[in-house]
């Protein structure tokens, strides 16, 4: 069965395959999550197998909602999914709009609804290797010096939400 994504084609929320509304990059609705340990967050490398920006480091995890699924619901499917992560309760944060190349024809353009969830240092992580290849821990500050030395290591999402949106999505914790 193909992924079908929440996707704006002529003003209404239409479910359009999700290779198809990156390859046209239509507007449609995604979800990212940050979990949280202190001030460190949980990144990921995405799995070779992805067919767009394979190897790159992104946030704990990103996804599309299903067809009526709330932002919240696939958030914490996702991070099953993809990390084998369940017992956190994701909260809201706020909702960004991007429009991003990731390579080989594809444009992302994506109204995400962006979630922290915080862990202790008990958390389970089980990472999917179909979707993730490497996890890491790395303190928020190091990320957004790391991003701006090496930036070609990391999603063009992660950038924009460090580089862009990073007080909304984090408050305080960036500032020293």
């Amino acid at each position: 069965m193909m992924d079908m994504v929440p996707t704006w084609v002529n003003g209404k929320l239409t479910p359009v395959e999700k290779l198809e509304a990156h390859q046209r990059g239509l507007r449609h609705k995604a979800v990212s999550v940050f979990v949280m340990r202190g001030n460190e967050v949980l990144i990921q490398k995405r799995a070779s197998g992805k067919y767009h920006t394979p190897g790159l480091w992104a946030n704990t995890c990103c996804t599309h909602p299903l067809w009526n699924e709330k932002p919240v619901d696939c958030a914490m499917r996702r991070l099953d999914e993809e990390l084998g992560i369940t017992g956190l309760h994701p909260t809201h944060r706020d909702q960004v709009e991007y429009r991003a190349d990731v390579g080989n024809g594809l444009i992302e353009h994506e109204v995400v609804d962006i979630f922290i969830a915080q862990a202790d240092s008990k958390l389970k992580v089980v990472p999917n290797p179909d979707e993730v290849s490497d996890v890491q821990w790395i303190d928020l500050y190091d990320l957004t010096a790391e991003i701006k030395r090496r930036p070609e290591r990391y999603t063009p999402w992660l950038r924009i939400y460090l580089q862009e949106h990073a007080d909304r999505i984090f408050g305080t914790l960036l500032r020293v």
